[in-house]
């Protein structure tokens, strides 16, 4: 059996292997934090630190907006489906949207714009858990207060990939860009607004 020393380490050294679990789920959430105020703008530090990807941050956003939709439904087989539908859709579309950027030359890897497209859904989670708490009647004013709420959702999170997708795709591309990603926020919000 290779001893530490064998294999190069330094034996007093610790490492994230040697780490309790707790310190590493708390590490991680930590940056998960970081990361989401930079999307909410508290943050004016460099936004490449987002571009340091990292998939835990936009997996729990997805889920915890698929499991909100999912709660909205009132059938037990539609929850189930609903579920699955929002967590689709949107792994579908974000990598759709991200082929998109790398085939126009974007200057970022794959897991860099999921990561940031990921990362940009924290608005529309807050829309979500609004809308949840929303009476669910068909008045016109809930309706309109919806969509307004969603609107200014899919506008955040829209500026928020933009500010950090900057430079990284060429300005005679950046409107084919935009268009796609546009999409992919307003698909979110609409199944907000629809309650789907």
């Amino acid at each position: 059996m290779a001893s530490g020393m064998d294999m190069g380490h330094n034996p007093g050294s610790v490492t994230t292997l040697d780490e309790p679990i707790s310190a590493t789920v708390l590490r991680d959430l930590r940056a998960i934090g970081r990361k989401i105020q930079l999307v909410l703008g508290y943050q004016s530090e460099n936004y490449s630190a987002l571009r340091n990807w990292d998939l835990w941050g936009p997996l729990v956003l997805c889920l915890f907006l698929a499991i909100l939709l999912g709660l909205s439904k009132q059938a037990k087989d539609e929850k189930g489906q609903t579920f699955a539908g929002v967590f689709s859709g949107i792994s579908l579309g974000s990598g759709v949207v991200t082929l998109n950027a790398q085939f126009l030359g974007a200057r970022l890897s794959f897991f860099q714009i999921v990561c940031v497209l990921g990362y940009c859904l924290f608005p529309l989670c807050v829309a979500a858990v609004l809308c949840l708490v929303l009476p669910s009647s068909t008045t016109v004013t809930w309706s309109v207060l919806r969509w307004i709420l969603c609107s200014l959702a899919c506008s955040w999170a829209v500026f928020a990939s933009l500010r950090f997708l900057s430079g990284a795709v060429k300005d005679q591309r950046r409107a084919l860009v935009v268009y796609p990603i546009t999409l992919f926020y307003f698909f979110v919000s609409w199944m907000l607004v629809a309650g789907i």
